[in-house]
């Protein structure tokens, strides 16, 4: 999607939450609540996870003058990324990927705060990742590990749309769950 604000922007899903993926000799899951004290502060968008390449947008303490915005909620983290497809011909070549879906995951690096492992004795035990402490950047990638991820050009016009719809949906969900927690202890 192109503003006058966003220039071409990206949407997606690099973190979900309760989905379970084969990673080879295990599976994992990460945990509903895994992000509730994860240090956010500072996170690159890259692509494949090439951190030898320019960041094509970053995270700040989140502010609304970083290029890319993360918002946390029951599903997991969505993120809106501003691209700048006019300068960075990175941007503007996954912008194009992305609009045509041939690129349509997400992906993340991280660290663990705390986990479970079910299963350990068996051939193909689970692990569930239950507090990250820190995300250091979120990617773009052809082959995520988390299949439930994604990544959406968003079509020219619906940006400001898209983007209120997605804040008051993230806004709606926890003043529910705040009322839910509230009626329980009650």
């Amino acid at each position: 999607e192109e503003d006058a604000k966003h220039g071409h922007c990206l949407t997606g899903m690099p973190i979900v939450y309760d989905q379970r993926t084969d990673l080879g000799w295990y599976d994992e899951i990460i945990a509903r609540g895994a992000l509730d004290k994860t240090d956010l502060k500072d996170v690159r968008f890259l692509i494949g996870h090439d951190i030898s390449m320019v960041p094509l947008a970053r995270s700040r303490n989140n502010n609304e003058n970083s290029t890319m915005q993360m918002m946390v909620g029951d599903e997991g983290m969505r993120i809106r990324v501003d691209l700048d497809t006019e300068n960075n011909s990175d941007s503007k070549k996954l912008y194009s990927a992305t609009k045509r879906g041939d690129i349509s995951g997400m992906s993340f690096a991280f660290v663990v705060d705390g986990d479970s492992w079910d299963d350990i004795d068996s051939e193909h035990p689970t692990r569930t990742i239950r507090a990250i402490k820190r995300v250091f950047e979120v990617s773009a990638v052809a082959f995520p590990a988390y299949e439930g991820t994604t990544l959406e050009a968003r079509s020219e016009g619906s940006a400001p749309a898209a983007s209120f719809l997605l804040i008051m949906e993230l806004a709606i969900r926890d003043i529910l769950s705040t009322v839910a927690v509230t009626s329980r202890r009650a």
